[in-house]
């Protein structure tokens, strides 16, 4: 059994800044990579960034909208990735979800709000 937790959305203005979490816990033998993806209302969920965790140092990628402002990066002691998010606009409001991406199957957590107000 596997567990996905995202933290960390909430309220913030324009600006501002978020950290996410995601924690994977359980029976986990390896990642191949984490990701976050975003869903807002009424449109599809998007990948928003990855870490390839199979790869030394963890190659990332980022949706071109979020390039500059966001960071994911990753505890490996600890199963956790995290997605800093600076400067946020407020077409960056969604429900943010963590994927744990293994050599059998993909895990997805709960999600977490983040509005952004104007």
């Amino acid at each position: 059994q596997v567990q996905v937790v995202e933290s960390g959305g909430g309220l913030v203005q324009a600006g501002g800044s978020l950290r996410l979490s995601c924690s994977a816990s359980g029976s986990l033998l390896s990642i191949n990579a984490m990701h976050w993806y975003r869903q807002a209302p009424g449109k599809q969920r998007e990948l928003v960034a990855s870490i390839i965790t199979s790869t030394t140092g963890g190659i990332t990628n980022y949706l071109d909208s979020v390039k500059g402002r966001f960071t994911i990066f990753r505890d490996s002691a600890k199963n956790m990735v995290y997605l800093q998010m600076n400067r946020l606009k407020t077409e960056d409001t969604a429900v943010y979800y963590c994927n744990i991406q293994t050599p059998a199957r993909a895990y997805w957590g709960q999600g977490t709000q983040v509005t952004v107000s104007s």
